[in-house]
């Protein structure tokens, strides 16, 4: 079945996305929690139009974007966590605490677009992805260390 984002779903596509999926998903999921709409003849024609009209305003967001990333491409954080002595942390690193670090660094960044490859639980050096725009992201390195 073919369907309309109306927001971004993870792993599936970014908002105004046309996209295939299986009935099930669509219709007991995306559908009643309004995450998608049925791409219908009449739907893809107010999409376009829609589209049409903001293209002003997405090429202003995506510019914002890219100077984000730029001024974010030389930072590197260091995040303190309370660890074993075997360095193994008590708990884990995760995006809220990447976003409240990079906030005392002094770049705003919303924590619903820090994206961790894998979960940080041991003191080490890690690589976290910001997607900043559908076109545009970063990677900022950072270093988790005993308090």
């Amino acid at each position: 079945m073919k369907i309309i984002l109306k927001e971004d779903v993870h792993g599936l596509g970014y908002k105004d996305d046309v996209v295939e999926v299986k009935n099930g998903y669509g219709r007991n999921f995306l559908i009643p929690t309004g995450k998608a709409i049925i791409a219908s003849e009449s739907a893809l024609k107010v999409l376009a139009e829609n589209q049409r009209q903001r293209a002003h305003k997405l090429a202003q967001l995506k510019a914002d974007a890219e100077a984000l990333a730029a001024s974010l491409a030389d930072v590197a954080l260091t995040i303190g966590a309370k660890a074993s002595s075997t360095g193994t942390i008590f708990g884990s690193v995760n995006n809220i605490q990447i976003a409240e670090a990079l906030e005392k660094a002094g770049h705003k960044v919303d924590r619903k677009v820090i994206a961790l490859k894998q979960p940080v639980k041991e003191l080490g050096q890690y690589v976290a992805t910001l997607k900043l725009h559908k076109d545009v992201s970063v990677e900022i390195p950072f270093e988790v260390v005993a308090e």
